[in-house]
């Protein structure tokens, strides 16, 4: 199995600042452990705002046949988790597609 990404398929989501703790940690109990299983990587970013919180999750994929059978179909189609129209402000209608064009973790 191939061990470098050449897609990362990012999906992005916000939330009121009050349910965003909340939604944070339903997130990460429902959402990444499935992504963590399959995916080549998996990074999950917060951007607290006054009002709002943006969340991020990229998930790495070998290819595009790799991610398609874990979204069972369509990549780009948004698979919504079940409390998500409970704490999203409105629920997403895409996911991002890029091919990886470089992909460098060294880290300083």
């Amino acid at each position: 199995m191939p061990t470098k990404p050449t897609i990362a398929r990012i999906w992005r989501g916000r939330t009121r600042r009050d349910a965003a703790d909340a939604y944070q940690a339903y997130l990460q109990a429902e959402g990444i452990p499935p992504l963590m299983k399959t995916a080549l990587g998996v990074q999950q970013l917060r951007e607290d705002r006054d009002a709002e919180t943006w969340f991020t999750t990229i998930s790495y994929w070998a290819d595009i046949d790799a991610m398609s059978a874990f979204t069972r179909g369509e990549p780009s189609k948004v698979h919504h988790l079940a409390r998500d129209p409970e704490f999203l402000i409105e629920l997403p209608e895409r996911i991002e597609i890029h091919r990886v064009l470089i992909d460098e973790q060294g880290l300083r």
